[in-house]
Parts: structure tokens; C-alpha cells; sequence
């Protein structure tokens, strides 16, 4: 007999992990409720485009009996890639026919799971406050004062977890890069030059130990991401006011200087809000003890940059193991199984984080160009 007959598991965070995890569980017959913050599913802006890798992502959607849903939203050409100098010329073209990592936007896969789930299994609006041990389970209280008891808790509460510190203090270190989050909506009439560039896929532009990273989504949108070598600190102590454009923009002329005036568009017909993001990671050797009903997953477990695509499909793959290891009938009890699943989640987190790491430090370097087309082969 399995370890979850009869518990009761609340998954803390509704993104792609969380909910692929309670779609594996309801499948099996767990009784499974997900806690989120957001009011409503459309309560925040969805940002880049996802690729989902077979071996990962696209292997939780096929155990999740979701994949023709999946190839029913995923977008055909997101894929498509181009690398450039910081003048914009294109030194690298893939037209992204037949990949192994299809992209979807982050909106259409909320979907997904969301419908693949038994009515009211996300309960919304529910910010997390705190855990208190109750016998052998947990009581957790919410910001709007409801409480909820639980058997087993599993943070999917992402960057910021406000369970991991129930379980450790390892903190991430910060990676040497910070990237600023931007978004054009209608680009193809807004900022049609770039808007061709990209065409319907990404550009990775790269020079002076930097980056600019833009990708369309299916809304006619794209969402850019400058990247650079700074201090930690930089967006507290920059002085610019990330709602205004103009200052944004003056900062962007002189910190990418020398940079051709077409990445100027992206700044000048940005949407109001620009959001610096520091990277940060999870020490690459983090361990701890296993708890008995509460465990982590995705950036909750092991948050790293996003230059290598892995975030999301690290999560989904976590969301499918820890599935296994709680369903499976080899463990005697719940500890077991979760000491199984962090064991492997936490080395083979390890490996992608240093990979990670050297991906984004290899992007932010003089020899970024020579990096990304050897990757490309």
C-alpha cells in the first residue's frame, strides 16, 4: 500500500510544478488541494515564452496524459532562434523545425493543468503565512485568515519560498548577474523592425560581456531581458525609477553604449513597468534532513538562473518524481519515500545548477558568441 492513502497533501504554489504534481496525485486518487496566492489565474502578467524539454517537462505532460492538450497550444516556430551581434547583425539562424524543446506560453500551460484538475482542487487567494506542527500534521494559515490542516506540505512557492526556511537555511547565492524584465505588447505594428528580427521566435544578442534576450509570445507581445555583470545591490542603489521609461532608457543607451539604436524600441515602446531581476542559485552542495510530511520543489528547491532554459522543467520533472516516490508501494511510510525523492532531486539539481552557472557566466563574457555557436553546433 501506498504512503498517501487517506492524507490529506497541500501543495503550496500554483505554478507549472505545483499543479503538475496534483494532477499526478488526483490521478492516482490522492486527496490533493493547491494553495495560491493570486486572486484569479489572470492576476499577473505571464512572462517568456517556455521551451519544455523530453526528458524532463514533456515527459511530466506524458505521464500526465496531457500531451495532446499540449501539442493542441504549444506554438509551432517559437522555437526559432536567432544570435546577433550588438549591431544586430545575425550570426546565427536556426529555424527551430522538429525540436526536442517545443515552447508554449506560460497562460496556455496554466490552462492545461488547471483543466486536467478536479473542480475547486486550487483554492485562490490564499497568501501563505505560516506552519504549525498539529500531532502528525500541519496547520497552515493564510493571509486572509483562513487556516487549513494537512498530512503532508509541499512548497511550490517558487524564488521566495516561505516554506524552505521550515526546512533549511541555506540561502542562494547571488550569480554576478542582474537581468531587467520588459515587455512591448503589438509589436508587429509598435516596433516592426524588431518585430522581423525575432520573427515569431527569439534573439539572443550578445556582446561586451552582455546580453539582450527577446522573445515573441502568442498574445503579439515580446518579452526582453537585458543582462550584465553587477553588483548585487545594483537595483536598490541604481537611483533609477523602474516605472519610467526614460529613465530606463537613458540608462540602457549608456550602460550598452555602442549598441545599434534598433534595441532603443524596445525601450522606448516598453509597457510602464520594467522589473530588475538578480539572479541568484542554490549552493550546488545544499543539503539537509528529511522531514517526514514536508518537502520542496522546484526554484522552492533549487532555484537557479534562467540561461539554460532548465527552471521549468526541472519543477515538472521534481512535480513526476516526488509523484513516483510518494504512489510508489517500496517505501514503509511517508519519510522514506520523501528521503528518496530529495536525494535525487537534490544531485541532479546540482548538475543542471552547474551547468546553469557556467551558461551564465559564459553569456555574460567576452566569448559569448563563440559559446552560444558551439552550443548550437
Amino acid at each position: 500500500m501506498n504512503t498517501i492513502i487517506n492524507k490529506n497533501i497541500a501543495i503550496i504554489g500554483g505554478g507549472p510544478g505545483g499543479l503538475t504534481l496534483a494532477r499526478l496525485l488526483q490521478m492516482n486518487g490522492a486527496t490533493v488541494k493547491v494553495y495560491e496566492r493570486d486572486i484569479h489565474k489572470d492576476a499577473r502578467m505571464k512572462g517568456a515564452t517556455l521551451d519544455l524539454h523530453e526528458e524532463s517537462g514533456l515527459k511530466a505532460l506524458e505521464e500526465a496524459g496531457l500531451m495532446e492538450a499540449f501539442k493542441a497550444n504549444y506554438r509551432p516556430g517559437a522555437d526559432k532562434l536567432r544570435i546577433t551581434d550588438k549591431k544586430a547583425n545575425i550570426l546565427f539562424e536556426d529555424n527551430g523545425q522538429e525540436s526536442s524543446r517545443p515552447e508554449i506560453d506560460r497562460g496556455p500551460l496554466q490552462n492545461i493543468l488547471l483543466d486536467s484538475l478536479q473542480p475547486d482542487t486550487v483554492v485562490w487567494d490564499s497568501h501563505f503565512v505560516s506552519l504549525t506542527p498539529q500531532n502528525d500534521s500541519w496547520k497552515i494559515e493564510f493571509k486572509n485568515g483562513n487556516t487549513s490542516i494537512a498530512d503532508i506540505v509541499i512548497g511550490a512557492d517558487g524564488a521566495n519560498s516561505k516554506i524552505r526556511p521550515y526546512i533549511t537555511p541555506i540561502k542562494p547565492f547571488y550569480s554576478g548577474v542582474t537581468a531587467i524584465e520588459g515587455a512591448v505588447y503589438n509589436s508587429e505594428n509598435t516596433i516592426p523592425k524588431i518585430h522581423q528580427l525575432i520573427n515569431g521566435g527569439k534573439v539572443f544578442a550578445m556582446d561586451d560581456s552582455k546580453t539582450l534576450i527577446a522573445g515573441s509570445k502568442g498574445d503579439g507581445s515580446i518579452i526582453f531581458y537585458p543582462g550584465f555583470n553587477t553588483n548585487e545591490d545594483w537595483s536598490r542603489t541604481a537611483g533609477i525609477d523602474f516605472s519610467d521609461k526614460k529613465q530606463v532608457l537613458a540608462w540602457f543607451k549608456e550602460e550598452y553604449s555602442g549598441w545599434d539604436s534598433i534595441w532603443d524600441e524596445l525601450f522606448e515602446n516598453a509597457a510602464a513597468q520594467f522589473v530588475p531581476r538578480p539572479q541568484y542559485c542554490m549552493p550546488l552542495d545544499q543539503n539537509w534532513e528529511t522531514l517526514s510530511n514536508l518537502t520542496l520543489l522546484g526554484d522552492a528547491a533549487h532555484l537557479m538562473p534562467p540561461y539554460a532554459g532548465e527552471g521549468v522543467n526541472m519543477a515538472m520533472l521534481d512535480a513526476l518524481e516526488l509523484s513516483q516516490c510518494l504512489l510508489s508501494n517500496d517505501f514503509k511510510d511517508t519519510h522514506a519515500a520523501l528521503a528518496a525523492y530529495e536525494k535525487q532531486m537534490l544531485i541532479r539539481a546540482a548538475d543542471v545548477a552547474n551547468q546553469t552557472m557556467e551558461s551564465t557566466a559564459a553569456l555574460h563574457s567576452p566569448n559569448a558568441v563563440s559559446f552560444m555557436l558551439d552550443i548550437m553546433g
